[in-house]
């Protein structure tokens, strides 16, 4: 269950828009809003130079730190030679040699970030194109280092395409739906490790290492695919298509999983030896270095809360345990993913400090260096300038809401190289003499910079004036500290209605996610259907309460097993706080959430002490017994080992204080937070005869990502309010 929303900073080239300032500012606006959008950067070797994809879409061209002008151009959909050529292209990856570029189009979604495509290979000397198969879509395509081959999965197998000689080989034969799973992640592994394929070459391209799912025992959920009007075709058959997929709950058997490696030579496919049980998770390999003989492999304990790192010698298939950690609670995959492997040794994350720090170890799992150190979290690593010993990242150094990029000097002292505080993320030079600098804060739209590695801002590629014009009229955030029962102090944010008189007496709508180890409170740009609400006359304001991250370790894990009761109590005392200002109706207050948020606006509406006189919950988990075993796990190991933690957690254990009224929506093809927990929710509510609104997305899946649903939803919300508040 990962937020749709989080603070993800992805390399980019910018495209352009242009709007009309005097026009109102609509439902739209808020929910597709106009900043200008990103696209992909790839540095390129010597560090003075990077590839972006134009603005048109059209290339993929070469950009120079030192000016900020384009200096040439990689791949132009005009400039192909040949009989074939492609007429658009969604995305690529370039070689790491820089001679071959990986590109895809014709893609078609599995899950939520997953997809088949057909894939092409761009040969930059020659001009032409090569198909990579012509058997079928492709899933997860990995290019070689040397630009030579492709290794990607198709119906659960994995085959590796020859661009020297045309070939199209099929690696493994066992691969079966709902079966066994080579090369890509099964569902679990995607939505709660961020997995998208597990296909990895070696330095030298002779060994494809990779983790084949073995699914068989992992129980099938299936539901009816009900088609839309939306869809292409919007009609359908009188009949719904029935669809099944692996997908554990907490408490069922998970994916067995083992780490292969194909050596290219002989042909001959070896399972790695390496003491995984069949509860252990393997949430990634990589390769260390440039050898083929150290392939990094994690090991996590089904509790999550025991991580092992192993180098394993893919020729002889011996693994040696080399680090450690362990947790009291569960192990944070925001820290222990944060790792990068370097020509001696490797760095990774962790929390056992109390806070995420970096941490340096050589091969032989000897740490040699804590690189960070103090009561902050570092949130990203953007790697080292060998030459001076100069590490750069991204930390929370400078509070909570803000995020800023760093370096550390060889002596451990931190320098903050952004003079505005706000959302600050970099993408390096390979050098790392230069950066793009992605900023914005809560009056600030997007702006993307050229910086040295000092932080001096050399050259300005986007702005976004227009879109700060634009938005100049709509509802701005302020932030606040709010304290809990324990007087504690949480990071809170307020929006008010453009128009805001405080003379007045405004509904108040509490908006949430609180999750484990989630923020909502953040001080950056963000023009969302929440502002709408907000500009139809409600004061909005956010929370984020015990449990949530990037403060303090202690500050998250104690809501470990006892999931939505901390949280409860301090979004309810948060809504009494601003109930109590003299611009708020306290007589009409509300709550709303999405996904978990939207299980905290159950737990809140059905808490004996409830403030709220209406709650709006959208896709919301109402028992942990129905989510999936990844996610619920880490926060509160299986059913059997804390049965009274899932009993005080749940939802529908509630049901009978719920006296407010409450809307409640779901997609009723939502893989992820599925719509069983919402009929199971409304079945309870009507055997005890209340009443309740609800709404179903036919076809829809968790995020409502199609056909402008949002639009209508922000507008459901808001009748909903009006009618109820």
């Amino acid at each position: 269950m990962r937020l749709l929303n989080s603070l993800v900073v992805l390399p980019a080239i910018f495209a352009g828009f242009s709007v009309s300032t005097a026009e109102a500012l609509t439902v739209a606006d808020y929910c597709k809003p106009t900043s200008a959008s990103i696209r992909e950067i790839t540095p390129l070797d010597g560090g003075e130079t990077y590839a972006a994809i134009s603005v048109d879409g059209k290339s993929i061209d070469i950009f120079s730190y030192k000016t900020g002008k384009k200096t040439g151009t990689l791949f132009s959909i005009d400039g192909q030679k040949g009989d074939l050529k492609i007429s658009e292209f969604e995305g690529y990856s370039l070689s790491d040699n820089g001679r071959k570029i990986l590109l895809w189009n014709d893609s078609r979604k599995i899950y939520r970030h997953s997809y088949t495509a057909e894939y092409y290979v761009y040969d930059i000397m020659r001009s032409t194109v090569k198909k990579v198969s012509e058997k079928g879509p492709q899933r997860g395509a990995v290019i070689s280092h040397d630009g030579r081959f492709v290794a990607y999965e198709r119906d659960n197998n994995i085959f590796i395409a020859s661009l020297d000689y045309g070939t199209d080989n099929q690696i493994t034969k066992d691969g079966e739906k709902n079966r066994v799973i080579n090369g890509s992640p099964d569902w679990s592994y995607e939505e709660e490790f961020g997995m998208l394929t597990s296909l990895r070459w070696s330095g030298d391209d002779n060994i494809l290492a990779f983790i084949r799912f073995d699914e068989s025992k992992v129980p099938e959920y299936s539901f009816d695919n009900y088609r839309g009007f939306c869809d292409e075709d919007p009609l359908g058959d009188p009949y719904p298509s029935a669809y099944s997929y692996k997908y554990p709950l907490a408490g069922y058997p998970n994916s067995v999983v083992s780490v292969n490696a194909y050596d290219l030579d002989n042909r001959v496919i070896k399972k790695m030896d390496l003491p995984i049980a069949e509860t252990d998770y393997v949430p990634s390999i990589e390769f260390g270095g440039e050898k083929e003989d150290r392939l990094m492999v994690m090991l996590l304990n089904r509790d999550q809360n025991n991580l092992r790192l192993f180098s394993c010698n893919p020729l002889s298939t011996v693994g040696k345990q080399i680090y450690t950690d362990n947790s009291d609670a569960w192990l944070n995959p925001d820290a222990y993913q944060m790792v990068e492997y370097g020509k001696n040794g490797f760095i990774i994350a962790s929390e056992r400090s109390g806070w995420r720090h970096l941490y340096q170890y050589d091969y032989s799992g000897a740490m040699r260096r804590q690189i960070t150190k103090g009561d902050f979290n570092v949130t990203a690593y953007y790697g080292k300038n060998e030459a001076l010993g100069i590490h750069y990242m991204q930390t929370t150094s400078q509070g909570t809401i803000n995020r800023s990029i760093v370096s550390v000097d060889p002596k451990g002292v931190l320098t903050v190289l952004n003079k505005e505080e706000g959302a600050n993320a970099a993408s390096f030079s390979k050098n790392h003499a230069y950066f793009v600098r992605t900023y914005s804060s809560a009056t600030t739209a997007p702006q993307y910079t050229i910086c040295n590695a000092r932080g001096v801002r050399l050259h300005d590629l986007e702005m976004n004036a227009e879109c700060m014009a634009k938005y100049a009229s709509a509802p701005k955030m302020e932030f606040l500290k709010v304290k809990n029962e324990q007087g504690e102090e949480m990071n809170a944010f307020m929006i008010k209605p453009v128009d805001f008189d405080p003379s007045r007496k405004y509904p108040l709508l509490m908006y949430q996610y609180n999750g484990p180890d989630s923020q909502q409170v953040l001080n950056r740009w963000r023009m969302e259907g929440i502002f709408y609400i907000a500009s139809q006359g409600y004061i909005v304001a956010c929370v984020d309460g015990r449990g949530t991250g990037n403060r303090s370790r202690k500050w998250a894990t104690c809501v470990y097993k006892d999931l939505g009761n901390l949280e409860t109590r301090d979004q309810i005392t948060a809504a009494r706080h601003f109930a109590s200002l003299p611009y708020v109706d306290a007589s009409r207050t509300a709550c709303f959430g999405w996904s978990y948020g939207g299980y905290m606006t159950l737990m809140e509406l059905g808490a004996p002490d409830s403030p709220f006189k209406a709650g709006v919950a959208m896709a919301p988990v109402t028992d942990w017994r129905f989510y999936d075993s990844i996610y619920t796990e880490r926060y509160m190991q299986t059913p059997g080992q804390n049965k009274t933690g899932y009993d005080s957690a749940s939802a529908l254990a509630r049901t009978s204080g719920v006296n407010a009224r409450l809307l409640i929506m779901s997609g009723t093809s939502d893989d992820n937070v599925h719509f069983y927990n919402t009929l199971k929710y409304a079945s309870k509510l009507s055997s005890e005869g209340k009443i309740f609104d609800m709404m179903a997305y036919a076809g829809f899946e968790h995020s409502l990502g199609m056909c402008d649903a949002r639009m209508q939803l922000f507008c459901k919300i808001v009748d909903f309010l009006r009618i109820n508040l």
